[in-house]
C-alpha cells in the first residue's frame, strides 16, 4: 500500500493536488506563519532532508527535460517518515489549509523507488 498526503490546491506542472512540500514551501514564503510555527516547520523539512532520499526522477521519459509528471507516495512501512508528515500536516492545518491522505495499491509507473517512497506516474484511476 502507498500512501500520499494533499491538499486541493493544484501543481502548475502536473495539474494534480499539491504535495505537502510544496504546500509548506509555499507558507513558508507567504509570511503568515508566526515564528514557533515557521521554526518548527523548518525543523521537521530539514528532517525530511536528512531522513528521505531526493528521487532523482519525476518523469516516465529518460529524457533530460521531460515534464515532470510523477508523484511521490510513502510505503506504508515507512513509519518514522510518515509519523513526521502527520506532525508536518497538523501544521499546515492549523493555517488553513485542509490535507487529505490517500492510499492505492496502483500508484501509477514507478520511475524511482527507495526504502521509504516511491515516485510514480499516476494511471487513469490513481486517486491524485
Amino acid at each position: 500500500m502507498f500512501i500520499r498526503f494533499v491538499i486541493g490546491a493544484l501543481d502548475e506542472d502536473s495539474g494534480r493536488r499539491q504535495g505537502l512540500f510544496q504546500a509548506g514551501e509555499a507558507l513558508m514564503a507567504s509570511g503568515r506563519m508566526g515564528s514557533e510555527d515557521l521554526e518548527y516547520l523548518e525543523g521537521l523539512y530539514a528532517w525530511f532532508k536528512t531522513h528521505l532520499p531526493v528521487p532523482n526522477r519525476f518523469s516516465i521519459s529518460s529524457k533530460p527535460h521531460a515534464k515532470a509528471l510523477a508523484l511521490s507516495w510513502f510505503r506504508d512501512t515507512a513509519v518514522e517518515q510518515i509519523e513526521q508528515i502527520r506532525e508536518y500536516q497538523r501544521i499546515l492545518e492549523n493555517y488553513g489549509l485542509s490535507v487529505t491522505m490517500l492510499r492505492t495499491k496502483r500508484p501509477g509507473y514507478i520511475v524511482f523507488q527507495d526504502t521509504f517512497q516511491i515516485v510514480a506516474h499516476p494511471f487513469a484511476d490513481t486517486p491524485c
